[in-house]
C-alpha cells in the first residue's frame, strides 16, 4: 500500500513531534504493508515565494538516519489555497507530491463548491494535478461536486478512516465511494494510529477487495508513476457495521 498524506515529517507542524514518533508510526505501517509514504506538511498558497523551510529539510535528513527499512520515504506539502495561485506555484518542485507533477491541497471547512472549482483550474492552468485532500470535510461536498472537480482533472482522496466513521464527514466520504468519486484513500496520519490499514481490511469485507486495492495501491502507484489513473467502482458501504466502527474509531463531526 502507498499512503500519500501524512505529517510524520517531525516537529514542523501539528502532527509528529519527533523522529521516535514518527519511526514508531512509519514502522507500524511498513508492518502492516505500507511500502511509501509522502511527508506532507501543511503549507499556504500565500507562503509559496518562500519555498521549503530549511527546518523541514534538516527534519527530513533526522527522520531519513532512523526509518525503518521496507518502507520509502517521500516529500511534498499539504498546500492550503488561502490565495489564488500563479505561475510562481511552478517554481516550487519540492512542493510536488513524490516530485510529480501532482500536488495535494486543501480547504478551509467552508469554502463553496465554485471556489473550489476556481482554485482547482487554476492549479490544472499551471499544468499541475490537484490532488484535493479529504474532500468530506468540505460542507460543499456532494457526489455532483466532486463529479465536477474531478472533471476539471482533479483527483480525489478521501480520509481512509473517516470512511467508516458516523456523522457527517462519514457519510460524505461514504457517499463519494458509493458514486464512484473517490480516486484514493489516505490515513493523514499526525503522528497517531491512524493507518489505511484497518479501512482496507473494512472494505474487503464488504466485498470491496478491488475498489480497495485501487485505493490504496494501484491509483496512489499511477500518481507517482505518472500514469492515468482507474476509475474506482462505486461501493456503497452498509451501515450495520456501525456499533463496532464506533468503537473503533470513535465518532468526527
Amino acid at each position: 500500500m502507498i499512503d500519500l498524506h501524512c505529517h510524520l515529517l517531525p516537529g514542523v507542524d501539528d502532527g509528529s513531534k519527533s523522529v521516535d514518533q514518527s519511526v514508531a508510526v512509519l514502522r507500524a505501517m511498513r508492518d502492516g504493508g505500507v511500502t511509501a509514504v509522502c511527508l506532507t506538511p501543511h503549507g499556504t498558497a500565500s507562503r509559496i515565494g518562500q519555498g521549503i523551510p530549511a527546518a523541514h529539510d534538516a527534519a527530513f535528513r533526522r527522520l531519513s538516519q532512523k526509518a525503518p527499512e521496507g518502507i520509502l520515504l517521500l516529500r511534498g506539502i499539504e498546500l492550503m489555497l488561502d490565495r489564488a495561485v500563479s505561475d510562481e506555484l511552478l517554481s516550487q518542485p519540492g512542493f510536488t507530491l513524490g516530485g510529480t507533477k501532482a500536488i495535494l491541497v486543501e480547504f478551509s471547512r467552508f469554502v463553496t463548491a465554485p471556489a473550489v472549482s476556481n482554485a482547482l483550474m487554476q492549479i490544472v492552468r499551471l499544468g499541475l494535478i490537484p490532488v484535493l485532500a479529504h474532500p468530506e470535510r468540505y460542507a460543499a461536498t456532494t457526489p455532483s461536486a466532486a463529479w465536477q472537480w474531478k472533471s476539471l482533472g482533479a483527483v480525489m482522496q478521501v480520509d481512509a478512516t473517516t470512511i467508516f466513521q458516523p456523522g457527517r464527514r462519514g457519510q460524505r466520504a461514504r457517499d463519494l465511494l458509493a458514486h464512484g468519486m473517490a480516486d484514493i484513500m489516505a490515513a493523514d496520519n499526525h503522528g497517531d494510529g491512524r493507518s489505511v490499514l484497518v479501512p482496507y481490511r473494512l472494505l474487503c469485507e464488504q466485498g470491496g477487495e478491488h475498489v480497495a486495492d485501487l485505493l490504496a495501491r494501484k491509483n496512489p502507484g499511477a500518481i507517482l508513476a505518472e500514469k492515468p489513473l482507474d476509475p474506482v467502482p462505486s461501493l456503497p458501504i452498509k451501515t450495520g457495521l456501525f456499533t463496532r466502527l464506533k468503537e473503533l474509531f470513535g465518532s468526527e463531526e
